[in-house]
């Protein structure tokens, strides 16, 4: 029977989508280790790898969860992994986005296809509709302009989410990551031109144009708890783009907070 190898990253994604599939084989990069039981591997010994998952039945992979991009030791690197280093190398790069794709490519080539996690879980990326409170019309427009500038920063392959208030860019997701912008922009919330007006949104949505069978972007309770803390009014998102996790804990979390849940189509 063919099998899902499940390329497990950090967080709450790599087990749900693990307990939808029957006799995943579960992988890890080491050093990155998942909340759930999986073989580490590295980089540096991908061949071996790709044959490992063949030799096990393996008919397709997901990729599931946050990786930190490895450190990679030149000892390391076996004979036939050695010839992939110019296209490793030169993908990473080029940016998170060129890397993901090169890794796509390499695993394709050896004939195992990689399919994104709406194809195991698509009750994971919702449709357009707003799920908890209500956005006012300067949120929305908050939204808009976040969408723009997250249109006009995805080519440059920075990163998926930003947080606008009263139409101006209060910050932009980076290499630390989500909750290091909404600490951010928690520690810069007097910067609003009206303290008595809009209180902000943080967006998220995929880069333009990134390969969306990997490194969908994520909400959870963990991001409307952050995004409360930074005194935002709620959080808006890509209808289609983006996963969200224990959908009844975050909107109830949102419940909680006053804040609006909304997946923008």
């Amino acid at each position: 029977m063919s099998r899902t190898a499940v390329i497990a990253g950090q967080g709450a994604l790599a087990p749900a989508v693990a307990a939808a599939l029957d006799d995943p084989l579960v992988m890890a990069l080491e050093g990155h280790p998942p909340s759930i039981p999986a073989q580490p591997f590295r980089l540096e010994r991908l061949v071996p790898m790709l044959d490992h998952l063949i030799g096990h039945g393996v008919a397709q992979v997901v990729f599931a969860g946050a990786v930190r991009r490895p450190r990679l030791d030149a000892e390391l690197f076996d004979a036939r992994t050695a010839t992939l280093v110019p296209r490793i190398l030169g993908a990473m790069q080029s940016g998170d986005d060129a890397a993901l794709r090169e890794l796509i490519a390499i695993f394709e080539e050896w004939g195992l296809p990689v399919v994104g996690v709406d194809a195991i879980l698509p009750d994971l990326v919702p449709g357009p509709g707003v799920l908890a409170g209500q956005p006012s019309d300067a949120d929305r427009r908050d939204a808009d302009r976040a969408a723009a500038i997250l249109q006009a920063t995805g080519p440059l392959d920075i990163g998926q989410g930003c947080v606008v208030v009263q139409g101006l860019c209060l910050a932009v997701e980076t290499l630390p990551g989500t909750a290091a912008m909404l600490e951010f922009a928690a520690a810069h919330r007097a910067l609003r031109p009206d303290p008595a007006g809009a209180r902000g949104v943080f967006y998220k949505a995929p880069k333009a144009g990134q390969d969306r069978r990997i490194d969908l972007p994520a909400l959870g309770p963990d991001s409307v708890e952050q995004a409360a803390r930074a005194g935002l009014a709620g959080i808006a998102w890509q209808a289609g783009g983006v996963i969200l996790l224990d959908r009844a804990a975050t909107i109830a979390a949102a419940d909680r907070a006053g804040l609006f849940l909304w997946a923008r189509g």
